[in-house]
């Protein structure tokens, strides 16, 4: 089963945008892609909210999930969030497919 993690990355002084930036340009966002099992990995921003940064993660399954937080890019993102001093809020899903009886909600 696939999981999708949101994570709210939140900072000061335009630090969590920062933060993405240099997630980006450092590479680290390719080498997540890169991954096994890695389906998704993409950073938002919050029309209302300019000291928050959205990330949609979605991997194929705990296994992938987890080999990617014993990663070494997971320490180098560890090391990022305390240079930014983020705070995280993180919420977890699964796909509407996987629960057929959600269909009939969802407009195609």
């Amino acid at each position: 089963m696939s999981i999708t993690v949101n994570i709210y990355y939140t900072g000061k002084n335009g630090s969590a945008r920062a933060f993405a930036r240099e997630m980006t340009e450092s590479g680290a966002v390719r080498t997540v892609r890169e991954e096994e099992g890695n389906l998704r990995y993409e950073y938002f921003f919050p029309a209302d909210d300019p000291e928050t940064v959205l990330l949609i993660d979605s991997w194929r399954d705990k296994e992938s999930l987890d080999r990617h937080h014993g990663s070494a890019v997971m320490e180098n993102i560890k090391e990022l969030r305390d240079k930014y001093d983020l705070h995280m809020r993180v919420e977890r899903f699964v796909p509407a497919e996987e629960h057929p009886a959600d269909e009939e909600f969802i407009r195609k």
